[in-house]
């Protein structure tokens, strides 16, 4: 879970390729249209006139505009996962005794009430995500113009995360932390 937005390089340098792949045609078309690039003719036929196409042609082009449409629908689909997946905690050392189980929601919300509470810090999400034996954090913090991005890691791993690691029972918690910062600026004080 080095990267917990997967999707964003590959989105940015899929977005790039293809709207210069269409500013390319949409440029070509127009020159091409009103006469300034001498390549066709404005009357001229699109393709050859070569008679009937074979079945099988119409079926491959319907093939591949399926193909296309579907793997366009995944890659929107990708854009609504931006959260890590996360998992319900199950504490049980007997299982005939009955067990305990801890929804990752639950457990971070302390957390996330903690964080808010830090001088320079707007807003803060976070994400707890894995098993109880691999978890993992993903923070994102909005700082505005007061906030510094050092005191706010150092209260995070001085203060906040050998809490959470203690209150969840864990030895090692790796922790991502995102800042966005805003060009507000906080008179809060707690």
């Amino acid at each position: 879970m080095t990267d917990l937005n997967r999707p964003a390089r590959l989105n940015r340098t899929l977005l790039i390729l293809l709207g210069a792949a269409l500013l390319a045609i949409g440029t070509f078309t127009l020159l091409t249209h009103f006469g300034r690039l001498p390549v066709l003719t404005p009357d001229s036929a699109l393709l050859p006139e070569t008679g009937e196409l074979p079945t099988w042609s119409r079926y491959a082009a319907a093939a591949a505009a399926v193909i296309t449409g579907l793997l366009l629908l995944r890659w929107l689909l990708a854009q609504l996962t931006r959260k890590p997946k996360t998992h319900t905690w199950r504490f049980e050392d007997d299982p005939a005794r009955g067990r305990t189980e801890l929804a990752a929601g639950t457990a971070i919300t302390p957390f996330i009430d903690e964080v808010k509470g830090y001088a320079g810090v707007h807003n803060a999400h976070a994400t707890l995500a894995g098993s109880r034996d691999h978890p993992a954090v993903a923070l994102v913090i909005s700082a505005g113009q007061d906030g510094e991005p050092a005191a706010i890691r150092r209260q995070l791993g001085t203060a906040g995360l050998p809490r959470l690691r203690h209150a969840l029972g864990v030895r090692a918690l790796p922790v991502t932390v995102e800042f966005r910062f805003s060009s507000e600026t906080g008179a809060r004080a707690r």
